[in-house]
């Protein structure tokens, strides 16, 4: 009787869950729209932007980027539902509030000591650089001074500031892990790896920081081949020994 309402509660959770794709979608088709807009009203005489060529290229820009994003989460969306309506989904459960803040609190650590490292990186190599044209170029010592502290500064608010803004959204996330052979939902966020030349890396079980799936999918783009892994936790009722031969399969 238990095992029933659990899987009857799990079947309502999917079924009230907002495919948080499409609204991005949407946001950008209206953008696209209101960019056309400025586009055709540059090359209306009675427009008070009209001939104002700069604003016409910079319409059209960002245009093309607003385009760009509703095309790929529309897609993004369409495979969510899919997840959603039980059609390419595997498995499913809710992460109760404990399980949840040490999914968040793992997350935010890791991205803050990979930031950190990358901004000491970056900051070492522009250190080297300006600091051998502030070394060997006598003129505007004190403007590349300045570039350079304006840079640091920028790298560092980036590098600081991220992980807590992606901590507060986890922290707002639904708890819910929906898992497809090439989707995964979890926590609000969507991963899929359905490109062509894509495909799962390994998978795992681990036992920490938390119990669950190390997933390691790669994908291929024009920068050549990349990697990124997902830190899925699970219910402790959970076969994932079942749920991983579902992959393999």
């Amino acid at each position: 009787m238990d095992k029933d309402l659990k899987i009857i509660a799990s079947i309502n959770q999917r079924i009230g869950l907002k495919n948080n794709q499409t609204p991005i979608a949407k946001k950008a088709w209206y953008a696209v729209g209101f960019f056309f807009l400025l586009i055709i009203l540059t090359f209306q005489k009675w427009s008070p932007i009209a001939g104002n060529w700069a604003l016409m290229a910079f319409s059209f820009f960002f245009m093309i980027v607003a385009f760009s994003v509703a095309i790929v989460f529309r897609s993004r969306g369409k495979k969510l539902q899919k997840l959603i309506s039980t059609q390419n989904l595997i498995a499913s459960w809710t992460l109760d509030n404990a399980q949840k803040n040490n999914y968040v609190d793992y997350l935010f650590k890791n991205e803050l000591g990979k930031n950190q490292v990358i901004l000491f990186s970056i900051s070492f190599i522009a250190i080297i650089v300006f600091g051998l044209f502030i070394l060997f170029i006598p003129e505007g010592k004190l403007a590349m001074l300045g570039v350079l502290a304006g840079l640091i500064i920028f790298l560092a608010l980036f590098a600081f500031g991220m992980p807590y803004y992606y901590k507060y959204k986890n922290k707002q996330g639904d708890g819910i892990v929906l898992i497809g052979k090439k989707y995964a939902y979890i926590n609000g966020f969507f991963h899929n790896w359905d490109f062509p030349l894509s495909g799962i890396k390994s998978i795992k079980i681990i036992h920490k920081p938390f119990y669950g799936i190390r997933l390691t999918y790669y994908y291929t783009d024009r920068t050549f081949r990349h990697s990124e892994t997902l830190y899925i936790p699970a219910n402790q009722d959970i076969h994932l020994h079942e749920l991983i031969q579902q992959f393999k399969d």
